[in-house]
């Protein structure tokens, strides 16, 4: 029995059972976009989980599931996001220690002299791409590099949902293709293949996913009217330096974090260190700003600098400096911002966790399989169902070892190679996640770089292509590596 049957002695459940909860799932998401437009996420949706895994909890007690063993498997889910909750909120606190220390605001000062309108787009996507394969986390890019960059492209009066696109683009290439991310050892794992036999067949879909993501982001750069509006973000810098003491010893913390990460140190360390690191910087270089954030007048100076910085790590940095577009490009951050995602990521974890073990989640994959006759309409059926496992378990650990642990048997059996099933875990598993509201890593996209999931996905260019490239190839043919049966190797032996 799979981990994620039903109980032994329940029975298995029906098609039209694994269905309704989605159903009811689309129905109510619908229903809160409808009503709640882009503040549908700040509780609306959570319900819709909810209610949701309510219906298909309902159709795991018909089946003769006890409660408590749901139950249960709601704690277990919720429990395996702890990780993610954790760097999420760290995120937070670096965010506004970075901010409150100056790192922030010095990274946007060179990134405004050196990057320009014409090629900011792909010169995004690639800067991101090359620092995550570096590093194989794409969380840590994101919430890194990827914060500056959106202050560069609001102090260049770009699109802020095309410039998310293109980190996000980079840095799930990164992600994707370094031996050092969790997912590229993830996927050969779960699909038994080795796993720099798995890098090299991903290059087959995954680069030129990439150049044609290029391409289509150096498009958007030249049709963007940037200068038309450059014009009013030009003091932007001068500005800053009113409020902080800019300099290249403000990125000490950020080389710190990436040398962690190189390392691999667990994310959730690295990141915290990042974040203490610049509460210490913000007190060292920028003492006024920390002073004027604590807003106590009654405490000592050495009182005010501890306050300061306590509130950047769980508040962010709130500052009024007189400028505008100062003041919407650096007041955020602090733990206390991902809080609405954590409890979208709680509700989601819940659904996935009552899909999975009342075995609803089994079984629509299940269904799926048995219309995968050819090699090509499995290899997309594994596409499909790596990206509805992200939409239903919201998850995309689950989304990679879920389908490989399920048609990991049926690639053999037909004699195809593992690092075909590897690769199609990877192409859609890894790279749709992030499109997914709920999903873990579209909550901390949207969360980190301030742009709802909806309005960054059409510009994700890099994860909109890759599975849908993937899927041509495999019907084409191409790069399909394949071994003797399974059935053909057991009637050799016994002959």
């Amino acid at each position: 029995m799979s981990e994620s049957s039903p109980a032994r002695g329940a029975r298995e459940p029906s098609l039209w059972q694994a269905l309704l909860p989605l159903v009811v799932l689309f129905i109510l998401l619908g229903l809160s976009v409808y009503l709640y437009a882009d503040n549908s996420s700040y509780g609306a949706n959570q319900i819709a989980l909810l209610l949701a895994g309510g219906v298909a909890a309902l159709m795991g007690l018909r089946n003769g599931m006890r409660w408590t063993d749901i139950q249960d498997a709601v704690s277990h889910g919720i429990a395996i996001s702890t990780s993610a909750i954790l760097i999420l909120l760290a995120v937070g606190a670096l965010i506004g220690t970075w901010i409150l220390s100056g790192a922030v605001p010095t990274l946007i000062h060179y990134g405004l002299l050196l990057m320009h309108p014409a090629w900011f787009y792909p010169a995004t996507c690639l800067v991101c791409a090359i620092t995550a394969l570096a590093i194989g986390s794409s969380w840590t890019v994101a919430g890194t590099l990827g914060v500056a960059l959106m202050g560069v492209a609001q102090g260049l009066g770009l699109d802020p949902a095309i410039t998310a696109g293109a980190v996000i683009s980079g840095a799930y290439f990164g992600d994707k293709m370094s031996p050092l991310s969790d997912t590229t050892n993830l996927a050969p794992a779960a699909a038994g293949s080795e796993l720099f036999s798995h890098v090299r067949h991903m290059t087959w879909t995954t680069l030129p996913s990439l150049l044609l993501a290029l391409a289509g982001f150096g498009l958007l750069a030249a049709g963007s009217d940037a200068g038309a509006t450059r014009a009013g973000f030009d003091d932007l810098s001068a500005e800053m330096a009113k409020v902080f003491a800019l300099g290249p010893h403000l990125l000490i913390p950020l080389v710190v974090v990436f040398v962690l990460a190189i390392r691999r140190f667990p994310a959730y360390p690295t990141i915290l260190v990042g974040a203490l690191l610049g509460a210490l910087f913000a007190v060292l270089f920028q003492p006024e700003a920390v002073v004027r954030l604590a807003g106590d007048e009654t405490l000592s100076r050495p009182m005010a600098l501890l306050s300061g910085a306590w509130t950047a790590l769980f508040d962010g940095y709130r500052g009024e400096s007189g400028n505008a577009a100062v003041d919407e490009l650096l007041n955020r951050g602090g733990m206390a911002s991902m809080l609405n995602t954590v409890w979208l990521i709680v509700c989601a974890m819940a659904f996935g966790a009552v899909m999975e073990k009342t075995g609803l989640l089994e079984r629509l994959i299940r269904s799926v399989l048995k219309l995968a006759r050819s090699t090509g309409s499995l290899i997309v059926a594994t596409l499909v169902t790596a990206f509805g496992t992200n939409v239903l378990a919201a998850d995309q650990y689950l989304a990679i070892v879920l389908p490989g642990r399920i048609y990991r048997s049926e690639y053999e059996k037909r004699g195809l190679a593992a690092v075909n099933l590897s690769r199609a875990l990877e192409d859609a598993g890894t790279i749709t996640s992030p499109l997914v509201p709920w999903n873990t890593c579209g909550a901390y996209m949207a969360a980190t770089l301030g742009v709802a999931t909806l309005d960054y996905v059409p510009y994700a260019l890099f994860n909109l292509v890759n599975p849908v490239l993937a899927g041509v190839l495999a019907y084409a043919g191409f790069k399909i590596l394949r071994i003797e049966p399974a059935g053909a190797v057991a009637r050799r032996g016994e002959a």
